[in-house]
């Protein structure tokens, strides 16, 4: 899934700063490719555990 995500996300990334920096800014465009980059960074960050795991194991009450 990571192999697919990140390209997808490079990809993303390009077309933003590509219609960034050209002379009509498509702001849709940007505004999809800026989605798709957030989307997939929520994916990948959500498989990293937290550094507090064990320790909200012990504050339940």
């Amino acid at each position: 899934m990571k192999k697919f995500i990140i390209p997808i996300m490079i990809v993303a990334i390009v077309v933003a700063l590509y219609e960034q920096v050209s002379a009509d800014k498509n702001i849709y465009i940007m505004a999809v490719a800026i989605v798709i980059f957030m989307m997939g960074m929520m994916q990948l960050s959500a498989k990293t555990p937290s550094k507090n795991q064990e320790n909200k194991d012990d504050n339940v009450e």
